[in-house]
C-alpha cells in the first residue's frame, strides 16, 4: 500500500484518462459541454480513487474506493457507447477505449480480490 504509481492498474487509468482528455479536446465532444464534462469526470476518477484506495490505512478502505473507480470505468464505457452512437467518435475509437476500460475492470476485480482475502 502507498505505492500508487507502481500499481500497473493506476498506470492503465491514467493513461486511459489522458486518451479521455485528449480525445474530448476536439470535435464534436467538445463542444457538447455535458458529454465532454461527464466522460472527463468519470475517466479522472478512476485513477483518482485507485490512488485514494492505495494511500489508505486499511484494505477495507481501499477496497471501497477500487469498487468506486470500478463503476466509473462502467460509467466512461457508457458514455463512450453513446458518444459513438450519436456519432461523435467511430467505431476504432470505441473499441480501443472500450477495451481499454474492460481491462482495467478486471484489473481492479483482481486488486479488489488480493485485498479482500
Amino acid at each position: 500500500m502507498g505505492n500508487f504509481k507502481e500499481l500497473k492498474v493506476w498506470q492503465e487509468a491514467k493513461d486511459l484518462s489522458v486518451s479521455v482528455y485528449r480525445l474530448t479536446s476536439d470535435g464534436k465532444l467538445a463542444a457538447d459541454y455535458g458529454l465532454k464534462d461527464q466522460m472527463q469526470r468519470s475517466a479522472v476518477s478512476v485513477p483518482s480513487n485507485i490512488a485514494e484506495g492505495d494511500e489508505l490505512d486499511t484494505n477495507k478502505q481501499a477496497v471501497r474506493h477500487f469498487y468506486i473507480a470500478k463503476g466509473s470505468c462502467a460509467e466512461l464505457e457508457t458514455q463512450l457507447i453513446i458518444a459513438y452512437e450519436i456519432d461523435y467518435i467511430g467505431k476504432e475509437v470505441l473499441d480501443t477505449l472500450s477495451d481499454k476500460c474492460q481491462k482495467i475492470s478486471a484489473m481492479l476485480r483482481k486488486l479488489i480480490n488480493a485485498r479482500s482475502s
